[in-house]
């Protein structure tokens, strides 16, 4: 995918998804080799969390993704968070966007 149409496809989410204190934003970013996860307060501008898998062990993408997604989850729930809104950052919901998703949701949070 180009780019320039990835981050036109971002806008275009990011005028329907906004995150409050109660209930932040969850953007996640892949690169070719990492995923980065964190939870936005977008009406303070403020970031709450962030998760990457930079220091994690040697495993599969997908499986990174998984556990990246379980320690965002884990963070909020300290932070007395269950609910967020999903920003896929203009990516498709499928692969690695899609595990963050699904350790998220497994780690207790609702979208």
């Amino acid at each position: 995918m180009n780019k320039t149409l990835r981050i036109k496809k971002h806008q275009k989410i990011r005028k329907r998804v906004v995150g409050t204190k109660d209930r932040p934003r969850l953007s996640v970013y892949k690169s070719n080799q990492h995923i980065f996860t964190q939870a936005v307060d977008d009406q303070t501008g403020k970031t709450l969390v962030s998760v990457s898998d930079l220091k994690m062990d040697k495993m599969q993408k997908g499986q990174r993704a998984y556990e990246v997604g379980k320690k965002v989850a884990e963070s909020l729930l300290k932070l007395k968070i269950k609910k967020v809104v999903f920003d896929r950052g203009g990516f498709l919901y499928h692969g690695r966007i899609a595990m963050v998703g699904k350790g998220a949701r497994e780690g207790g949070l609702e979208f």
